[in-house]
């Protein structure tokens, strides 16, 4: 019995008002595209009409614009996990037009599975290949497709032919055991596999459309100067931590977050002779590993997307033989997952919104309340690592802001699970030190000198204590902007 085959427009139709839809991927890469962009035409539609029209979604990650623009634009979601990126669905969230809760990448696949968020009605997966027995295989982003596939009633397969059969090997997709019957990940080491190279799917719940369309993504800013400093700090501070017998000479595997500094981070590492070639463990495969890949500088890449520019998949396509060797493609529940990460012993560099004195960290949420982008997968790496560290430049929109506060106005990740904070300013090691020696150490090594006085000054004030926090001044670079636009402006009479 073949397939079923439908146009995106056909395909979307499937889909009602109320349904709860998984789609695959992980940031852009992976994404569909042609039936996100008919579901939200249809949703107009609906909408014209006098008819309401609004899914929710479960995706790996953030997506393209085709998935949260397009939807976002024609207020097609009623609510989004767990994590995005995209200007008009962070402007919908941020209005309260949809409902948004931010999660641990890792923990999505399983708690669809254990039930606690409804069903999931439709699977859309883009996919490379797939096969008349309902063999699927992903293209370059992998997120919870294999959970949404065994969960949803219907899988709407985006065979999209910009991506080659040939992929198929680069993945490995499986799914983890739901208690009490969970055995141990089986994964001692960056390249060990443990699952198929598809995601098997009865194909009596398969329809195909068949599509023809790049990824959505684009390049990253290149390095400057307080990136490339940033960078630079960081690489010696491992050279420091290997001269001291902390950092194993055959080193460790790395995690870096998503975004311009996690580039220029894996640049300097690359860069640095005194740091031996490397393994990535990590959720987003970006430009620098493909560049650290084909200098020998990184030796193997697990991630769960590979979330490159076009012109860099470009060159991953016409040497693939060479990358399916040396780069795994898993879901997320593994490439992020906390055991594994312990297991490893992960180094772990993500990117703060902002930190306070004390070393607790701020990921999401702008001010306290306007969400950014969501929690991602740093959580799931941070507090299993065998070293945490959050890297942030000191200062943004021209020094009117400082990334360093006396009081977070969020917390994502609390100070017993931050070990390192690393500024183009310096290196604030964290480990072994108590509340007043921590604020002591940041605002020496990593604040921007311009605010160093008023930070002090705050610290001083705080009360008699373990943490000297002054309750009345916590927030006063915070209120300072609210008020006037720059945190200089803080009153900490």
């Amino acid at each position: 019995m073949a397939l079923t085959r439908m146009t995106a427009e056909e395909a979307a139709k499937l889909i009602k008002h109320g349904d709860s839809v998984g789609f695959s991927g992980f940031t852009h890469a992976g994404c569909p595209k042609a039936v996100p962009r008919a579901l939200a035409a249809l949703a107009e539609e609906e909408h014209a009409a006098g008819r309401e029209f609004k899914i929710g979604m479960f995706t790996g990650a953030s997506t393209g614009d085709s998935i949260d623009g397009a939807l976002a634009r024609a207020k097609a979601v009623s609510f989004r996990t767990p994590y995005q990126t995209t200007g008009d669905m962070r402007g919908a969230i941020n209005a309260g037009e949809v409902q948004y809760f931010d999660l641990h990448l890792s923990t999505l696949a399983q708690d669809l599975r254990y039930g606690f968020y409804g069903p999931v009605d439709v699977a859309i997966i883009e996919a490379c290949d797939v096969t008349e027995d309902g063999q699927i295989v992903p293209t370059v982003g992998v997120g919870i497709s294999p959970t949404v596939c065994r969960l949803a009633k219907k899988v709407i397969v985006e065979l999209n032919s910009w991506h080659p059969r040939e992929l198929r090997g680069m993945h490995d997709l499986t799914q983890l055991q739901d208690p009490p019957m969970r055995v141990d990940t089986g994964i001692t080491a960056v390249r060990d596999r443990v699952g198929a190279d598809h995601i098997h799917v009865d194909p009596a719940k398969i329809v195909v459309v068949e599509v023809n369309e790049p990824n959505e993504g684009s390049g990253f800013a290149p390095v400057d100067e307080v990136t490339r400093k940033i960078g630079e700090n960081v690489a010696a501070f491992f050279v420091a931590e290997m001269k001291a017998g902390r950092i194993p000479e055959s080193f460790l595997p790395i995690q870096s977050g998503v975004g311009n500094i996690a580039n220029a981070v894996l640049a300097a590492l690359a860069d640095c002779p005194a740091i031996p070639d490397l393994e990535v463990y990590t959720e987003v495969i970006q430009d620098a590993v493909i560049d650290m890949l084909e200098s020998g500088r990184v030796k193997f890449a697990s991630g769960s997307s590979l979330t490159v520019s076009n012109p860099t998949m470009d060159r991953i396509y016409a040497k693939l033989p060479f990358f399916k060797e040396r780069v795994m493609l898993r879901p997320t529940e593994y490439s992020n997952n906390p055991e594994i990460v312990r297991r490893l012993g992960i180094i772990a560099m993500n990117t703060a919104l902002e930190a306070d004195i004390f070393g607790n960290v701020n990921s999401t949420n702008v001010m306290g309340s306007k969400i950014m982008n969501g929690v991602g997968g740093s959580g799931d790496f941070t507090r299993a690592a065998y070293l945490s560290i959050f890297l942030t430049p000191s200062t943004a929109k021209g020094g009117k802001i400082s990334a360093f506060v006396p009081m977070v106005s969020h917390t994502d990740h609390n100070e017993h699970d931050v070990k390192v904070m690393i500024s183009e300013y310096g290196v604030a090691d964290l480990r072994g030190k108590s509340p007043r020696q921590r604020a002591e150490t940041i605002i020496e090594n990593c604040v921007h000198p311009d605010y160093r006085p008023l930070l002090r000054k705050y610290l001083e004030s705080g009360a008699k204590g373990q943490t000297p926090v002054n309750l009345d001044t916590a927030f006063a670079f915070h209120k300072a902007f609210i008020a006037t636009g720059d945190m200089m402006n803080a009153d900490l009479r």
